[in-house]
């Protein structure tokens, strides 16, 4: 005896519902040519993960009983489990179906909602309580959905119920190692409440979160016994054959590991691509600066995009170098994209003499560095708007965590692929994908890294190094540690009090900073909502 069951790890567009019902068919239809007895597809499948405030929309309910009809009216003859919202008796439920034959046979309400991080879900749906376990050609089915399997009660009380297989459908968002924590959190659940459990993810990116895939399937035994590719639409069809009173998948295919570094480049692209294609934008401008940032931004902007939709843009004053104006013109040349030389020192010194009797004699200082900032993003906005193209900026985690960037200057754009990556990773992350074929500079690489806004300028001259400042901003951002605990660590108490100081006085800043891609634990985004005005000291 045994079930075939189609994992399908797909995008689902958040709020594009009828497409999305669309789709469900389209692979169900699929699954029944591979003869798959079951078809199971991501949480919330109908609306996208994750919908937001679309979930408060008066409309929503009529929507998704439309699509529920269409899902019914099919009668295909296979059993599809997807994930949807639905309000009963006033309460909104974050769901999972399964229909079979358009019949519903199964109908389950998630029971652990997370509240933390990236996630907001007690904001709209009240939790479940009770367990489902359906029968389908011998076995015994549970169904569970994406927080639930990071506790033990919900397997715990399927397994009691006589489950023998978990479906366990998810949107998981990208971090950093993250499918090795899914894998290692359900081997441990699963040598607690042997049941062979299916672990099946979304794919794409949506705003600044990045769904990976990296479906899988676990064994009673806690063994992984099949799974999907990283950052990839794919399906996988397994086969459960029933061995002594469990049911087991001997066959499943194994999707290859990438590198650390090769998965966080994709989850950029992704993040990137799915943004400028689904909010409809020709291609992308960035500034190019002859540093390493624009140099990384220009490979992940080509690599995800397309040479022929990259527009670069290096923008000299006197400060700026020559070898950033050769080292520009060099990665442009080496990604094959459109590159445009535009000096902005007239337009500069006209603007400067225009606001020198305002200035009333005051000495040049960082204000006239930001001016030149300023008058660059003024240019790419200009081209911006002439030609439909969004502006990509550029800065990484380390320069948005202590204020290192101009507002309306290096600020101005429209969405950012290194928004969550600390300085420190956009050299690892340039190193790798210069290994993959030689498309930045290597003296970009090597070089230290400089604003060019003021004669011999250095990044390091007022800030620690990029070394130090990324472990201080992981500890106090990610980990929240206190100054107290970062000293007792090592550190240099006056080094780590006026990091913690910028980090905290700049806040103000990343509110007004473009949507870029979260990769790590803790973004500067949804996830950490610090107030812009307030007396907290950094002490204990």
């Amino acid at each position: 005896m045994s079930i075939r069951v189609s994992l399908v790890q797909h995008r689902f567009p958040v709020g594009d519902i009828d497409g999305n019902v669309q789709k469900i068919l389209q692979f169900a239809q699929q699954a029944i040519d591979t003869n798959a007895d079951i078809v199971v597809f991501p949480e919330l499948t109908l609306t996208g993960y994750p919908p937001e405030d679309l979930l408060l929309r008066p409309s929503l309910g009529k929507r998704v009983s439309d699509a529920l009809r269409q899902i019914f009216a099919a009668k295909l003859p296979i059993a599809i489990v997807f994930g949807y919202p639905q309000r009963e008796d006033g309460k909104l439920y974050n769901k999972a179906m399964v229909v079979d034959h358009g019949q519903v046979i199964a109908d389950y309400r998630k029971q652990h909602l997370p509240n933390y991080q990236v996630f907001d879900e007690k904001r709209y749906f009240q939790k479940g309580a009770e367990t489902c376990v359906f029968e389908f050609k011998g076995a015994q089915i549970a169904l569970s959905i994406c927080e639930d399997i990071w506790y033990d009660g919900p397997a715990r009380r399927a397994y009691e119920a006589g489950a023998q297989i978990n479906l366990n459908i998810n949107g998981s968002p990208y971090s950093i190692d993250r499918s090795k924590e899914r894998h290692a959190q359900v081997e441990h659940i699963v040598k607690q409440w042997p049941m062979t459990t299916l672990y099946v993810n979304h794919i794409g990116g949506q705003d600044e979160l990045v769904f990976d895939g990296g479906s899988f399937v676990v064994n009673p035994d806690a063994s992984l016994a099949a799974t999907l590719p990283l950052f990839e639409e794919a399906t996988q069809t397994v086969e459960l054959q029933q061995v002594d009173g469990q049911w087991l998948v001997q066959d499943g295919q194994f999707a290859e590991e990438p590198s650390i570094e090769a998965a966080l480049y994709e989850a950029l692209k992704v993040g990137l691509a799915d943004y400028v294609n689904r909010n409809g934008f020709p291609g992308v401008i960035l500034g190019m600066s002859g540093g390493i940032d624009s140099a990384l931004s220009a490979a992940i902007a080509v690599d995800a995009l397309g040479a022929d939709r990259v527009m670069g843009v290096m923008m000299p004053y006197q400060y700026t170098a020559k070898m950033s104006i050769e080292d520009a013109e060099a990665e442009a040349a080496n990604l094959g994209i459109r590159y445009q030389l535009l000096p902005i020192g007239e337009p500069f010194e006209s603007a400067l003499s225009v606001l020198t009797p305002a200035f009333d004699g005051k000495g040049a200082d960082v204000t006239e560095q930001n001016m030149q900032a300023r008058m660059r993003g003024l240019f790419l906005m200009a081209l911006s708007n002439k030609l439909g193209y969004m502006v990509l900026t550029t800065g990484n985690k380390s320069e948005m965590a202590v204020g290192y960037a101009t507002l309306y200057g290096d600020m101005c754009g429209g969405y950012n692929a290194l928004k969550d990556v600390p300085k420190t990773w956009v050299y690892r992350l340039s190193r790798w994908r210069n290994e993959q074929g030689l498309v930045i500079p290597e003296r970009v690489i090597t070089r230290p890294p400089s604003a060019e806004l003021a004669p011999d300028q250095l990044d390091e001259d007022s800030l620690p190094p990029y070394d130090i400042l990324d472990e201080l901003i992981e500890r106090y951002v990610e980990h929240d540690e206190s100054l107290e605990t970062i000293v007792a660590a090592g550190f240099d108490e006056e080094v780590a009090r006026r990091v913690i100081r910028l980090i905290d006085i700049n806040e103000y800043k990343r509110r007004q900073a473009p949507e870029g891609v979260r990769i790590s634990k803790r973004g500067f985004g949804r996830d950490r909502r610090y107030p812009i005005t307030h007396g907290w000291k950094p002490g204990v």
